[in-house]
């Protein structure tokens, strides 16, 4: 029996559909009755009958007043395709039930600032997919370029990198970069710093899953005001650096988002201000992943970039 279920057409594509379409109007022996069980317009059967009638030069049923029929050419061919037919229902079937991998979106975060941007699109993305798990993890920055070609992540948020052409890469937000350092340091008494007043301090910077923030030779390269920080790389993950922040043993950075909800006690945050003074966070993905919670992700994201005030998250640190 051809089931009265209406079948996905985007999923089966225009063969399976006009197949469909000829099951239904052979079981009811009428184009109305198949129309009102598949739930589509008479025409659209009809429509679809005869565009596979055209595609074989076969005439498939004999049509009158009280229906349709097979003909005797259209009651071989059935025979021979329905088996076909029948075994690609029952795989589309199986593979809609058993693919859980497409109802689980990976998330990888790679020294993700812009905290409060990214928790927002979580939200509206989990009331808009209710259906669609969230895993969320981190991951190394040297490792997250093969994750993403390999599928282990189908999306991953990270700082702004140099040109990256193995997959997709879009920037939705930026935000301050906000320096930590030791509370009897004399620069706790400006309420912004630059560069330049960094000269000659230590900056520690984590590496793995927690940093840095900044690309390294971005980094190093920063010269300011005829001296720059020195770059200390750490082995360590962010706790360990702040750790050491507290015994007064150099300063480190992170976005607006983290400086403003966490206090550390023996540190103060202050906003970092003038040139490089922000950290823009892309996310970046593969174009040929078939997940469509990936692109409704994205679109999320993109509505909230045009949404959000162009200043909201990158120069709130003056008001500070």
């Amino acid at each position: 029996m051809i089931s009265a279920k209406p079948i996905s057409h985007e999923a089966y594509g225009n063969a399976l559909r006009r197949l469909t379409y000829v099951f239904a109007a052979m079981e009811y022996g009428s184009l109305r009755q198949a129309a009102r069980e598949l739930r589509v317009r008479e025409s659209s059967v009809s429509r679809n009958v005869v565009k596979l009638e055209q595609l074989l030069e076969m005439q498939l049923f004999e049509r009158d007043v009280r229906g349709v029929r097979l003909t005797e050419a259209g009651r071989a061919w059935t025979d021979v395709v329905r088996t076909h037919y029948e075994g690609l229902q029952e795989a589309f079937r199986d593979t809609a039930r058993d693919n859980r991998d497409a109802k689980t979106l990976r998330i990888g975060l790679c020294a993700v600032a812009g905290g409060e941007f990214l928790k927002r699109l979580i939200d509206r993305f989990r009331k808009s997919c209710p259906d669609v798990s969230l895993a969320i993890e981190d991951i190394p920055r040297e490792q997250w370029q093969t994750a993403v070609r390999h599928r282990r992540f189908d999306i991953v948020f990270a700082p702004e990198l140099r040109t990256v052409t193995s997959c997709r890469a879009e920037t939705f937000w930026q935000e301050r970069v906000f320096v930590l350092m030791p509370a009897g340091h004399p620069l706790t008494e400006k309420r912004v710093v630059t560069w330049a007043d960094l000269a000659d301090v230590q900056l520690l910077v984590p590496v793995g899953t927690s940093g840095p923030l900044l690309d390294f030779h971005m980094l190093e390269g920063i010269v300011a005001g005829g001296g720059r920080p020195t770059v200390k790389i750490c082995q360590a993950g962010q706790a360990t650096v702040i750790f050491n922040v507290q015994l007064g043993q150099g300063f480190t950075l992170a976005g607006e988002s983290f400086a403003r909800t966490v206090t550390i006690a023996a540190t103060a945050w202050r906003p970092l201000d003038g040139h490089n003074s922000l950290c823009s966070i892309k996310a970046f993905w593969l174009e040929t992943n078939p997940k469509r919670a990936v692109l409704r992700l994205i679109g999320l994201a993109r509505n909230m970039a045009n949404m959000i005030p162009s200043q909201e998250y990158s120069h709130s640190a003056r008001d500070r």
